[in-house]
This record gives structure tokens, C-alpha cells and sequence, in this order.
């Protein structure tokens, strides 16, 4: 195995512990204060309560199922949830920044939401990368 291809291997396996770790992370705090997320949930979405428990429980799958060393599709079937996921979490992303742009003090700012809308497709790209596995050498 060549240098290019060992720290290919060291950088997804990084990336896939930062991942598995935020997502972790958001997964205890969707299911143990799920207030914050509900008051951006955008009003069309059924059931908020229950969904914000699923996303949970999603994240928490997605993080584990990222991280394990013993399954390479499991860890690719955890990067397409985890990519899928961010997408489908975009409108609520996005539903924070209207509100908070409605409010007289604009709640977080610009500065908050602008980077949280545009790092989204990050996330989804970053989900997909690190659960590739490494490259061949030739």
C-alpha cells in the first residue's frame, strides 16, 4: 500500500470518528431535549414529537453503524442514512433560519445560519466519503 492510499485510509477513518461522534452526540440530545429541535420543526411535518425521537434513534444507528470496523457494508449503508438524513433534516435547518430572521434581534444571526445551510451538502458529501472504503493501490 502506497503513502497516497495509508493517509486516504487515516482521513476517512477520522472523518468517520468526527462523524460518528456529532452524530452520536445529536442523537442523545434529539432524544433527551427534544424542545429545541420541535420549536424548528417546520409545521407541515406530522407527528413532530415522534419524528424527533426517530431522528434520534437515526442518529444514533447511523453513528454506530459509521464507526464499526467489522462490517465495510454496514458502514456503507450507515453513510447513505447519514447523508440522507442531513438531507431530509435541511428544512428544519432552514425553517430556524426564517424564524430567526422574522424575530426584531434576528435570534442567532447570519453568522450562525448562513455556515449551517451551507455546510449541509458538506455533511452529506462527508457521510458518503468516509464510508467508502479506502482506495486500491494499483
Amino acid at each position: 500500500m502506497d503513502q497516497a492510499t495509508r493517509g486516504t485510509g487515516k482521513v476517512r477513518a477520522i472523518t468517520r470518528a468526527l462523524l460518528g461522534a456529532a452524530y452520536f452526540a445529536a442523537g442523545v440530545l434529539h432524544l433527551l431535549k427534544p424542545e429545541p429541535f420541535l420549536k424548528i420543526t417546520p409545521g407541515w411535518v406530522p407527528a413532530p414529537a415522534m419524528v424527533i425521537a426517530f431522528t434520534g434513534l437515526a442518529e444514533l444507528a447511523g453513528s454506530i453503524g459509521l464507526v464499526q470496523p467489522w462490517s465495510a457494508p454496514l458502514r456503507r449503508a450507515a453513510g447513505w442514512g447519514l447523508a440522507a438524513y442531513a438531507l431530509c433534516v435541511w428544512p428544519a435547518n432552514y425553517n430556524h433560519f426564517v424564524m430567526d430572521m422574522a424575530r426584531p434581534d434576528h435570534g442567532l444571526g447570519l453568522a450562525y445560519h448562513l455556515p449551517r445551510l451551507a455546510f449541509q451538502p458538506v455533511l452529506i458529501w462527508a457521510a458518503l466519503w468516509a464510508s467508502r472504503p479506502a482506495p486500491v493501490p494499483a
